[in-house]
């Protein structure tokens, strides 16, 4: 039974996904529910880091911090010669 502090939601699956998540909650002994949960958790957090982490790049780009394209290129462009030259520094 919901509680007051919860919502349903529900999404159309492919067949293969559903019987993906049921084959999991029977060997786990879970609920598809459950199983659902955690794994919308999951992909939430993994989600929200991956922002994160893309405005704390971004904010570097813009004061500058980081490793210019030409000199990343110019690094990979050197790793099949007979002397590479050494992993460009961060500024």
């Amino acid at each position: 039974m919901p509680s007051p502090d919860t919502r349903v939601v529900t999404a159309h699956l492919p067949l293969s996904l559903a019987d993906q998540v049921d084959d999991l909650a029977q060997r786990m002994e879970r609920s598809r529910g459950w199983i659902v949960k955690q794994a919308l958790a999951a992909y939430v957090e993994r989600e929200e880091r991956h922002r994160k982490l893309t405005l704390e790049a971004m904010a570097d780009v813009d004061e500058g911090r980081g490793v210019s394209h030409a000199e990343v290129k110019a690094w990979a462009a050197s790793l099949s010669t007979a002397k590479p030259k050494p992993l460009p520094k961060w500024k």
